[in-house]
Formats: C-alpha cells, structure tokens, sequence
C-alpha cells in the first residue's frame, strides 16, 4: 500500500479488476500531460502519475479510482515527496471525513 496526502494507493491482483475496467474509457491527462489523482482546492495542487498509464473511474464522481500502470510510474506533488509505483494495477480512494451529518471528501 501507499499513502500521499489524502490519497491511498491499493495494489490489486490481476485477477481482482473488475472486467468493465478493461473497456472503460480513460480519465483525460492534464495540461501538464499527467493523471491526476487528486486535485487540491485550496492550493490547487495535485496528486498526478506521471508516466504511461490509464485511470478509469470506478463508481461515481467521488468513488474510487482504478490505475494501471503498465510499466511503473511516480506519483508526485508539490509539497510531497513521489513515489514510485511498480507496474501493476490499483485502486486509489481519497480519504473521507466525517462531519455531523454528512461524510465528504477531506480537502487538501
């Protein structure tokens, strides 16, 4: 497992993704040319691999995210150190906060 901020990075076995994440169409890659991950409001930074790969939305506008990464790849951020991935696929969840009455997505 690995961790970045609010992000966390689930390995999955092969045999473990879904077979509709396959098919499904990638998560378009910035400006800058990377898959963000996670993108923050506030600084407007970003949780973003940077290298070949594809991210495919698993459920919903907030719900988890899966990435293949065919070869490897970094995660980086400003104000975090990167992380190198080994080639594979994974499940990226955002962390989640409760507040009275709802539970959200933590801010970064």
């Amino acid at each position: 497992m690995f961790r970045q901020g609010d992000v966390l990075i689930v390995p999955l076995d092969e045999k473990a993704v879904p077979d509709h994440a396959l098919d499904a169409a990638s998560e378009p890659r910035d400006g800058r040319g990377r898959l963000v991950l996670a993108l923050g409001e506030v600084t407007g930074h970003a949780h973003a691999v940077v290298g070949p790969g594809r991210l495919v939305r698993d459920g919903g506008v907030f719900g988890p995210m899966l990435l293949h990464v065919p070869d490897g790849a970094r995660v980086v951020h400003e104000e975090h150190g990167a992380i190198s991935l080994p080639k594979g696929w994974y499940r990226v969840i955002r962390q989640r906060e409760y507040v009275p009455g709802s539970v959200r997505i933590v801010a970064d």
